[in-house]
């Protein structure tokens, strides 16, 4: 016996070629995928060799193949990154740098997405975090260790100017700031002992941050929200939970801003948690809204495994836990490829680019690996 769907008996294929897993692997994403997609480029910055790894991704009938396209020497240790949503842009930093003196570089892009050159910036820190507003006008860092945040203009080029806003609460492990849709306010999750998220009307004319009443959300003790994640059309927000080791569910008060807890999802028990020394790490939806990601990062695999933890979305925002996809590696980054179809991974600590399909139920087929630098984590697509 065997699968049927379509007219089309799938052992009865398979025998028809020699070698069986790559059709197998094939034919299910023609049943599951939403489609075979197009080339695309990925950027990855590396602390362990100082330089912008460019990654070119290459569809041929149903292989995905990772290649090396570039290496560019950046000259200090780059960690975090974000893209120009416009212009062929790109943004780095390191993660910790001198007060004032923290290096990144701007790196320009040609047509087809291949390296073109780079600029340097002097920062006035480094950032775990990266993000532009929605106007194209900022870019805004979030500092993990001291926990400031620091926002620039960004000139006709997008070339980043001197710091116009600055926010120092007073609470460490700030680890990420995004505007929303609208770009009328900003949310800040910090982790461990600081817990919190952080609430803020944004001025998209200067830059300028000012509290919202009341100013934290309040997440749960011991969730540690971490990155975030807006629903492209309902007024959710999502969030990663580093020391819950799940995912949070906000509703958002358009007119007001303020976010009111919706769901907590747990996916393991606090004594599996708790043996493993597991956290979440990166918090990604789908393009289309219906699938969220975040990643599990365990120090014991025997108790617990490192994956992807996939979520499906339900129609009022709600998740459901589907499972996780291992990964071997602790995954760190994710990042979907420009058309959604391919979400990528890094393997922070063994230095490996992974590379899954995404099925139209929410399952993720590995289809690639590449071998990269050791303790990469953040990378983007385009």
């Amino acid at each position: 016996m065997g699968i049927r769907s379509k007219g089309l008996f799938i052992p009865q294929v398979m025998r028809s070629f020699p070698n069986s897993f790559p059709t197998l692997l094939y034919i299910l994403c023609v049943l599951g995928c939403d489609s075979l997609g197009a080339d695309f480029k990925a950027y990855l910055p590396s602390r362990t060799s100082n330089q912008l790894w460019v990654v070119q991704a290459t569809e041929k009938g149903d292989q995905l193949t990772l290649s090396v396209d570039k290496k560019v020497d950046l000259g200090f240790s780059a960690v975090t990154i974000v893209t120009h949503p416009e212009r062929s842009l790109l943004y780095v930093s390191t993660n910790v740098g001198e007060e004032g003196n923290s290096p990144g570089a701007t790196i320009t892009l040609e047509a087809d997405g291949s390296y073109k050159g780079h600029r340097s910036l002097t920062l006035e820190h480094g950032y775990a975090y990266l993000s532009l507003d929605h106007d194209q006008r900022f870019l805004l860092g979030a500092n993990y260790r001291e926990g400031q945040i620091d926002i620039y203009p960004l000139d006709k080029y997008g070339i980043p100017g001197s710091r116009v806003a600055f926010l120092d609460e007073g609470r460490t492990a700030a680890h990420a700031i995004l505007p929303s849709p609208d770009n009328r306010f900003v949310y800040i999750p910090y982790v461990k002992e600081s817990n919190a998220i952080l609430q803020y009307a944004f001025d998209n004319a200067s830059g300028a941050l000012t509290p919202l009443d009341p100013h934290n959300a309040n997440p749960p003790e011991g969730t540690g929200p971490r990155h975030i994640a807006y629903h492209p059309t309902l007024p959710f927000v999502y969030f990663s939970n580093e020391q819950g080791l799940g995912a949070s569910v906000y509703q958002r008060d358009l007119a007001s801003g303020q976010l009111t807890l919706h769901q907590v999802v747990d996916v393991v028990s606090e004594n599996q948690r708790l043996e493993s020394g597991a956290s979440a790490s990166d918090c990604l939806l789908s393009l289309d809204g219906k699938f969220l990601f975040t990643g599990q990062r365990s120090s014991n695999e025997t108790a617990l495994p490192n994956g992807i933890n996939r979520y499906r979305v339900a129609n009022d925002a709600s998740l459901e836990h589907l499972g996780l996809t291992p990964t071997g590696e602790i995954p760190w980054g994710l990042a979907f490829s420009p058309d959604g179809n391919v979400l990528l991974v890094t393997a922070h600590g063994r230095g490996i680019l992974h590379a899954f399909r995404l099925t139209k139920q929410g399952e993720l087929i590995p289809v690639a690996t590449l071998p990269i630098d050791e303790r990469i984590s953040d990378l983007v697509t385009r």
